[in-house]
């Protein structure tokens, strides 16, 4: 189901009690900094009235207070964790605490968080297609060209504030510009994502995540007949230091981290396959990364090797590789824009798909309150069905 023009939301809603088990670092399909501004940072601090509870999990044991606060509190930084700490607004198994304390396993925080300043999301009137939803949480099938939530110069057009619009209530722990937001996925990925509606089920819902007993299950068309039926492709990846908006795979040192997905070959045509892909961990583009690795680009992942779009010509064997990269040169991109096209690829009268054919097909997790298992899958959008028929008539040989 579908909804739009239902209601008008102003605000994400404050903390509502305590919360146990917070996760977080990077999960799916993240597309830039975890980190979200706080601005100036003053010398007495502005507590929210309710504390947040947090159960220390193992991952974090040796770890400093002030260090474990800001990793798990993302949008805000350590130094307003230290003065906050310094206003004894942080207690530990019941007692005030300092900023260098070392943490154990299943120590107890009860945290009152600093306030932020208002950089609430405006809402939007944008239709969103719902898969499920109940009082804790919602499921919906994102649409490509959508991005998740702002940042770096995108604030508007969101999956962020579309929910502001549709939703009285959602989670506001990770963040004012990201209220409801568990996991991510990028721009141009569709399909099924999850939305908390109240701080508790976020943090539930993300130790999923964090424990990885989250079952995230892909659909992918990639250049190229893949050989192997099935396999694991294990590598260790860091952000691209020439190209910070790219990752890279990387020898297993520094600031590197272990990325691992599962691969299987659903069907083969004449020059493609079409892929499941089952992501272990969550890495920022983890599958697109990947699938370029493994020397079979996601079809129009321009950023990873698929090329601008896929064509009927390309599929046909009408177009060779040489023409299709002078079609794509910037010449041919400049004289596009003249003519008062965005981009090149709008004057083909061919394209099957212009963004790349990723999408989050299936997900399965326990429900955050009830602790019943719990499976969600949203269809195959229109561009990716409808290029998935046109290479079923060119069977691979």
């Amino acid at each position: 189901m579908s909804r739009s023009n239902v209601g008008h939301v102003s605000n994400v809603p404050v903390p509502d009690g305590q919360v146990e088990n917070l996760p977080q670092e990077l999960l799916d399909g993240d597309e830039e900094s975890d980190a979200v501004s706080v601005g100036s940072q003053p010398s007495v601090v502005t507590l929210s009235s309710e504390p947040v509870r947090v159960v220390v999990e193992a991952r974090a044991h040796g770890w400093r207070v002030d260090h474990y606060l800001s990793r798990l509190f993302p949008n805000y930084s350590r130094a307003l964790f230290q003065r906050a700490l310094e206003q004894k607004s942080v207690v530990l198994n019941g007692l005030a605490v300092k900023a260098a304390r070392r943490l154990r396993v299943n120590d107890v925080l009860d945290v009152r968080l600093p306030e932020l300043p208002d950089i609430s999301l405006p809402p939007e009137d944008i239709p969103i297609d719902i898969l499920f939803e109940d009082e804790s949480f919602v499921v919906l099938n994102k649409s490509a060209n959508m991005i998740t939530h702002p940042g770096k110069g995108h604030y508007r057009g969101t999956l962020a504030g579309a929910l502001q619009f549709h939703f009285n209530q959602l989670s506001n722990v990770a963040g004012q510009l990201r209220p409801g937001i568990v996991h991510r996925l990028d721009k141009d990925t569709s399909g099924v994502i999850v939305i908390a509606k109240n701080n508790q089920v976020h943090c539930r819902l993300s130790e999923q995540f964090e424990q990885r007993t989250t079952v995230k299950e892909y659909r992918a068309i990639v250049w190229g007949e893949v050989a192997q039926e099935s396999g694991i492709i294990d590598t260790h990846v860091r952000i691209n230091p020439k190209v910070r908006e790219k990752m890279q795979v990387c020898e297993a040192e520094g600031n590197a981290r272990q990325a691992v997905t599962h691969f299987e070959v659903a069907e083969r045509f004449r020059g493609f396959t079409f892929m499941h892909l089952k992501p272990k961990t969550g890495r920022m583009h983890q599958l697109r990364l990947h699938m370029s690795h493994l020397g079979h680009s996601i079809v129009a992942d321009e950023l990873y090797g698929g090329g601008k779009c896929l064509r009927a010509a390309d599929v046909d064997g009408s177009v060779v590789q040489a023409e299709r990269e002078t079609l794509l040169s910037r010449k041919a991109e400049s004289a596009a824009k003249k003519s008062g096209f965005d981009s090149v690829v709008d004057t083909f009268d061919d394209v099957l798909i212009r963004r790349q054919a990723l999408h989050a097909f299936r997900l399965s997790f326990k429900h955050p309150e009830s602790g019943i298992p719990m499976t969600f899958e949203a269809p195959l959008a229109a561009d990716f069905q409808a290029t998935l028929e046109t290479l079923r008539r060119h069977p691979a040989n």
